[in-house]
């Protein structure tokens, strides 16, 4: 009984989401969808945790290197065999050769005391130790833990520290850029919705006052106060119109897919926005302030700033230390404890000369300095000459705008006297069909201009990081 209640639930629960999920999405909506879903928004995500991992990577070089390193070996080689065993403290006189030296040394001595001293005894030193030149072959297992410390580096791992805190800053302001392009996107998107749904509309209209004339015109031609060819015109005019409203829907399931790519999931259908965005209230300085390519010129100077100091470091000494502890035996790991050995010491390294390479790339990071500083001015005079550009065209299509309202009235106005001259038997259902498409005309024209004007305004938004805020 329990799992069948269990079961209903969830067919409950399910059939709830499905209604949920069918449920025209409004432009707030979908921008939350947008954050949590997008593509492009998780891969810059997925850059920035990258970035921080390279950030540790760069931080652990403070920290040194631990190495376990164990060698299985065997060789007759005499250098080898004899530093095999004093390796592992088991050399001894015999693997000098004494036993080939004692003999004619003994013979020498015995010799002396009989008074019969050779004159010369420079020969025992021309003896060659077979046992030393001639070894037996031998097996060699050493472990060894090697610790080495970097002391000093000449600023050069904390100027790579420093290099990825900006880039890993830098991936943060790409990310930033990349949510308010997509949240450009779903806004304009939506508005190019509500355009396309008005115009539909419209057409949608014009098409019903053209099914009118078109049966009044077949009326007119059975009484015979019209002509078949009234008849094709005006069915010529429906088809042209049909032509379009096909084309106006086409485009809206069209954006429905591109906004479903945005949300990464299934949009099937969206709720329009009707209000028009209100002008931004930010000074120009406020906007340079936040502006995102700003920010990322800013991070790329002090990139070349660290990497100025990376080169310069070429001119101080380095300093490492290391230790390291180790057994050796010709089998393994036999003995450990007898035959341990340790080493400690430090390094100092200074390049005195290098033929004037250091100079050079001292000098080129030098003007790759001064080259990013010339790049941060020159993203700023491009974001002003933007904002001057974009806050001219909102200005324009604000005079556009109250030009098509005045206009709209005059075109309703007409309509209304045309209808109204129709109703009296003084104009033709024709001529009211002509100012009504005029008026219809003005009214997408309108809606056209505000719909530029808001895209402007959110490119302006969207050059102030104005999302982010």
């Amino acid at each position: 009984m329990k799992i069948i209640i269990g079961l209903v639930f969830s067919i409950v629960f399910l059939n709830a989401s499905a209604v949920t999920s069918s449920l025209p999405i409004t432009m707030d909506k979908a921008i939350v969808i947008l954050k949590a879903q997008n593509l492009e928004i998780k891969t810059a995500s997925l850059d920035i945790d990258s970035a921080y991992t390279d950030l540790d990577k760069v931080k652990g070089m403070n920290w040194g290197k631990l190495d376990f390193i164990q060698d299985f070996a065997r060789s007759d080689n005499a250098g080898n065999a004899f530093g095999f065993k004093l390796t592992s403290r088991e050399a001894s006189f015999g693997d000098f050769g004494f036993s080939e030296f004692l003999n004619p040394l003994g013979q020498a001595i015995g010799g002396a005391a009989n008074d019969q001293m050779p004159s010369d005894m420079s020969g025992l030193l021309g003896v060659e130790p077979k046992d030393l030149n001639y070894p037996d072959a031998r097996n060699f297992f050493q472990t060894k833990l090697k610790y080495e410390l970097p002391i000093f580096t000449g600023f050069k791992i904390s100027s790579y520290v420093e290099i990825m805190k900006s880039m890993t800053k830098m991936k943060s302001l790409e990310k930033e850029q990349v949510i308010d392009e997509k949240i450009y996107q779903v806004k304009k998107s939506f508005y190019d919705m509500a355009l396309l749904r008005e115009s539909t509309k419209n057409l949608n209209t014009i098409l019903d006052n053209i099914n009118t004339l078109e049966n009044m015109t077949k009326s007119m031609i059975d009484v015979g106060y019209a002509k078949k060819v009234d008849l094709l015109e005006v069915q010529a005019k429906k088809g042209n119109v049909q032509r379009l409203v096909l084309q106006m829907e086409s485009n809206q399931k069209l954006l429905l897919h591109y906004i479903s790519f945005l949300l990464n999931q299934k949009v099937n259908d969206i709720t329009t926005p009707t209000e028009d965005i209100a002008m931004p209230i930010c000074l120009n300085k406020d906007i340079l302030k936040e502006n995102l390519d700003i920010k990322k010129a800013t991070q790329g100077l002090e990139i070349r700033k660290s990497m100025l100091n990376v080169s310069k470091s070429a001119y101080y000494p380095m300093v490492g230390g290391f230790a390291e502890v180790a057994t050796a035996d010709d089998s393994f790991l036999n003995d450990m404890n007898e035959h341990k050995a340790y080493t400690v010491g430090a390094r100092l390294t200074w390049n005195i000369f290098n033929g004037g390479s250091d100079d050079a790339d001292i000098q080129k990071s030098r003007l790759q300095h001064l080259k990013m500083q010339t790049q941060v001015q020159l993203a700023k005079k491009g974001i002003a000459l933007k904002i001057d550009k974009i806050r001219t065209e909102i200005e324009t299509f604000d005079n556009e705008v109250a030009s098509l309202e005045k206009e709209l009235i005059l075109a309703d106005a007409i309509y209304e006297n045309y209808e109204g001259r129709y109703k009296e038997k003084l104009s033709s259902m024709s001529d009211v069909i002509i100012k009504q498409s005029e008026q219809i005309q003005k009214i997408l024209e309108l809606q056209m201009a505000k719909n530029k004007r808001n895209e402007r305004i959110f490119a302006l938004k969207k050059l102030a990081n104005g999302e982010k805020r």
